[in-house]
C-alpha cells in the first residue's frame, strides 16, 4: 500500500506529448506512476530506472476491458489513485462540410467517451478515498473556435461541460476536477496525431484549408514548452486551492479574453432583447 503523502498518478496516452512528459516528470518527483499507452514498448524508456515506482499497462480507452483492467491493476500495485489524468485524444482538421463522419465519430470516441468511461472507472476508487483529483486535458479550443476544427471544438467543448458539471458534484465528496487548457505547444497534436478531411472543397480554401496548413506548418514551432506545461499542472494539483481551469501558454490567455470580449459584447448589446423574452413582471 502506498502512503497517503505520496500521490499515485495515473496518466493516459504517455506514448507522446504531454502525457508523455508528465509521466517523465511525475516519475522524477518519486511518485508512483500508472503510465499507459496503447503500445507499452512506446514508453519503455520512460520508466528504465524507475521499476519500483512505475506501473506500464497498455491501455486503449475506447475499450471498456482495458480500462477496468487497467483500473484493478492499478489498485492492486498502489492501493489507491489520487490523480487520474485524462491525457488520450487525438485532432481533426476539416472544415464541419468536408468532415468524413467515420474520423469523427473515433475522435469522439477517443476524446469524450473514452475519457468518460476512464473516468467512470476511478471515481468509486476516489469516493472511497474521499479524496482524489481528475484532471482532463481539454484545450483552449474547448472555449474559442478556429476554421477547420469543428468537430474538435465539440469534443473539447463536451470535455468542458462534463468536467463543469462534475466538479460541483464530487467536491462534497473530497474529488478536485482540473481542466487544463493548453494553447499550441511543441507535442505531435498537429502532426501524426491529427488525421485530415480526406476531400476538400474550394469554397473552404481561405478559411478551413488556411488555418489547417498553418497548423500543419507551424508543428514543432509553436511558443508552447511541453516541459514547463507539465510543471505546471502539477503545481496546480498540488495547490491548496487549484484552480477549476488552468490555462497553458501566452496564446491561451489571449485568445480565451478575446472569447470573454465577443460575449461580453453580444450579452450586453441584446441585453433589452434577451430580457423581453420574460412574461412581464406585472402580469
Amino acid at each position: 500500500m502506498t502512503p497517503l503523502h505520496t500521490p499515485v498518478w495515473f496518466i493516459t496516452g504517455c506514448s507522446t506529448g504531454f502525457g508523455r512528459e508528465l509521466a517523465a516528470y511525475t516519475l522524477s518527483l518519486g511518485y508512483p506512476t500508472v503510465v499507459t499507452a496503447r503500445h507499452p514498448e512506446q514508453v519503455s524508456d520512460l520508466v528504465a530506472g524507475h521499476e519500483d515506482q512505475a506501473l506500464v499497462l497498455a491501455l486503449d480507452v475506447t475499450q471498456q476491458s482495458q480500462i477496468d483492467a487497467a483500473v484493478g491493476a492499478a489498485i492492486t500495485r498502489f492501493g489507491r489513485i489520487d490523480v487520474l489524468v485524462n491525457n488520450a485524444g487525438i485532432g481533426y482538421f476539416g472544415s464541419f462540410e468536408e468532415s468524413d463522419l467515420a474520423a469523427v465519430h473515433r475522435m469522439f470516441d477517443i476524446n469524450v467517451w473514452g475519457l468518460t468511461a476512464m473516468t467512470r472507472a476511478t471515481l468509486p476508487v476516489m469516493r472511497q478515498q474521499r479524496s482524489g483529483t481528475v484532471v482532463n486535458i481539454s484545450s483552449i479550443g474547448g472555449i474559442t473556435t478556429f476554421p477547420s476544427l469543428s468537430f474538435y471544438h465539440a469534443t473539447k467543448f463536451a470535455v468542458e461541460a462534463l468536467s463543469e458539471s462534475l466538479s460541483q458534484e464530487v467536491e462534497p465528496l473530497g474529488i478536485k476536477v482540473l481542466i487544463v487548457e493548453p494553447g499550441p505547444f511543441r507535442t505531435d497534436w498537429a502532426g501524426r496525431s491529427a488525421d485530415e478531411a480526406p476531400q476538400t472543397i474550394a469554397d473552404y480554401a481561405e478559411t478551413a484549408h488556411l488555418r489547417a496548413r498553418a497548423s500543419r506548418d507551424n508543428s514543432g514551432k509553436q511558443a508552447g514548452d511541453p516541459v514547463r506545461a507539465v510543471k505546471a499542472i502539477v503545481k496546480a494539483v498540488e495547490a491548496k486551492q487549484p484552480p477549476l481551469r488552468l490555462l497553458l501558454g501566452n496564446p491561451a490567455l489571449e485568445n480565451a479574453h478575446k472569447k470573454i470580449a465577443l460575449l461580453q459584447r453580444d450579452f450586453d448589446g441584446w441585453a433589452d432583447v434577451t430580457r423581453g423574452a420574460d412574461f412581464p413582471l406585472d402580469e
